[in-house]
């Protein structure tokens, strides 16, 4: 499938398939979208609201792992906190090195980019400390092949949307999702369609429609709580 670099509203890079007409990331700005999706709406709502005292350490999967994007956001916002994260990014067609040397992520951020580069240099299917509070396990898998229970604090589901992957976003995945997510736990994820929202309630998440990133009205953000 051709692959093309588009740049984005923010001035951040993504991939675009034109066979699809869809990107890794938002046309609006992909690290907008990253940060206001994935780390405000996912992460720091976690730590703010279910992240007790004696949380030790928080656990993300990453359903799309692609450009590494919410990886890099994540680990440097460990970095940041203080706050130790083993992150697992679950993604059955990795991108070619060749293609994330072209991201200019870490120029944006005033960031490492070595950090970002071993985010995907590391090896697959094995565990990875990339960074004082980073750790890092990369699964080459289909999402339909998930089976962990009560593992994950956050999910991040960054998959292609539903109008090119429909099979992505069903009532199964999300059962999936709800087992693999201990209790408190947070998904959370840019789309706001309504099948996407009624196949996550089916599956026992309560689930919020809430203001999505930059050129996109809602989001939804689900959660795991049960008695």
């Amino acid at each position: 499938m051709k692959r093309e670099f588009l740049k984005t509203g923010d001035g951040s890079y993504t991939i675009h398939l034109p066979e699809w007409n869809e990107q890794y990331h938002s046309k609006h700005g992909a690290l907008n979208e990253a940060k206001h999706v994935f780390i405000q709406s996912g992460l720091e709502h976690f730590l703010n609201n279910y992240s007790g005292e004696d949380s030790s350490q928080i656990h993300i999967l990453e359903v799309g792992f692609g450009t590494g994007l919410n990886a890099f956001l994540s680990a440097l916002l460990a970095s940041h906190l203080k706050v130790p994260i083993h992150y697992h990014g679950i993604e059955a067609y990795p991108v070619e090195m060749a293609e994330v040397e072209k991201l200019n992520y870490a120029e944006l951020l005033s960031a490492s980019e070595s950090l970002f580069l071993n985010l995907h240099t590391t090896p697959w299917e094995e565990e990875a400390q990339i960074s004082d509070r980073f750790h890092l396990k990369k699964s080459k898998m289909f999402f339909s092949e998930i089976s962990a229970v009560q593992q994950y604090d956050i999910i991040y589901f960054d998959a292609f949307g539903p109008r090119v992957q429909p099979d992505l976003w069903t009532e199964e995945i999300f059962h999936n999702m709800f087992k693999a997510l201990k209790n408190p736990g947070v998904l959370t994820t840019y789309s706001a369609k309504g099948s996407v929202r009624r196949a996550m309630q089916a599956a026992g998440f309560k689930v919020e429609r809430i203001p999505g990133p930059p050129g996109k009205r809602e989001m939804l953000r689900a959660t795991k709580m049960l008695p």
